[in-house]
């Protein structure tokens, strides 16, 4: 975001052109001559800073964004999200809350960055936003579409009863699955693993409720369950929950008993759960498909040390009670 400079730099030409005894444009104004108008009514302008890619964001979307609002003549924005880490989604027509907002974000693409200029008829309005916001204020946004999912899609989908849903092609249903799992991966990157967990059992709960006609959609749904089980077999591991973990590893096992992800996920929770031969088996099945596999080598390692350790204890504890009993 670049909000700061833009602003300064006008100024210094806004400056450099009172010096010269010239009449000056505001801020904003030398901000309409390089904009576009999205309606037609000069309610809403914009300028592309940097083009995006693909389609634009469809309707009710949720959008993962980066944002920053100015007044005309401040340098700082009164709100701003480029110092998080991990911007919120936000839904369009829920989150969103500025109609001239909303209605620019419906013509950007993936990666762009754009500025809007908004009239208050499509911000904050007559009243403003006191104490932040004056009234009838003309205010700038600069954003950034990091990413953005058809929620829309999804809400549509699973409002329908499980009769209806099961009429819609199997197609649509793997768009509506793909992106609750995508809704999922990115709550697991920001660390909220029980929103990821409960996005990815909704996916797999849509896939069962799902009445297949043949086998080859049958092979489909579990091509589509099979990332799910493991997605879910890793939440369960961050969660701390390794019995669940093994159950969705399990469950991936039986849709391809080889997949060498679902073999080290079972020998992650058989180490939680201590128990290192089997832990040992599920590794060195997968060491077979993947011999130079550097996690597998490692986590086969950690397990022998850990197996041979419970075992010299145990050997200890034996030799006590032996001890104790030759004692007495």
């Amino acid at each position: 975001m670049s909000g700061n400079g833009l602003v300064s730099s006008i100024r210094r030409l806004l400056g450099a052109e009172e010096r010269l005894g010239r009449s000056t444009p505001s801020p904003f104004d030398q901000l309409r001559q390089q904009m576009n108008d999205v309606l037609g009514d000069e309610g809403i302008l914009k300028e592309v800073v940097q083009p995006g890619e693909g389609p634009s964001v469809p309707q009710n979307a949720s959008v993962l964004i980066h944002y920053s609002g100015f007044l005309e003549y401040s340098d700082l924005p009164f709100e701003t999200t480029t110092h998080r880490k991990y911007p919120q989604m936000m839904k369009l027509g829920r989150d969103v809350t500025l109609a001239g907002l909303e209605l620019g974000l419906l013509t950007m693409k993936k990666g762009e960055f754009s500025r809007f200029l908004l009239q208050p008829q499509y911000a904050y309005g007559d009243m403003g936003c006191p104490p932040l916001i004056p009234a009838a204020a003309v205010v700038l946004y600069e954003v950034q579409i990091l990413d953005f999912l058809d929620s829309g899609q999804v809400d549509d989908f699973i409002a329908m009863s499980p009769e209806d849903q099961n009429t819609v092609p199997l197609s649509t249903l793997f768009e509506v699955v793909n992106t609750l799992r995508s809704f999922g991966n990115r709550c697991f990157k920001q660390s909220r693993y029980d929103n990821a967990k409960d996005r990815y059992k909704q996916a797999t709960k849509l896939l069962g409720n799902r009445e297949t006609q043949s086998g080859a959609e049958v092979e489909g749904i579990k091509t589509a369950l099979l990332p799910l089980y493991l997605n879910l077999s890793l939440t369960e591991l961050r969660l701390d929950c390794p019995h669940k973990a093994l159950k969705y590893g399990n469950k991936a096992l039986e849709i391809d008993s080889a997949n060498t992800k679902a073999l080290f996920r079972c020998g992650q929770a058989y180490l939680e759960l201590h128990e290192y031969e089997s832990a040992q088996g599920c590794l060195i099945t997968a060491q077979a498909k993947k011999p130079f596999d550097c996690d597998i080598n490692n986590l086969l390692r950690k397990v022998a040390i850990c197996y041979k350790d419970s075992l010299d204890k145990q050997k200890d504890l034996y030799s006590k009670m032996f001890r104790d009993l030759r004692g007495k």
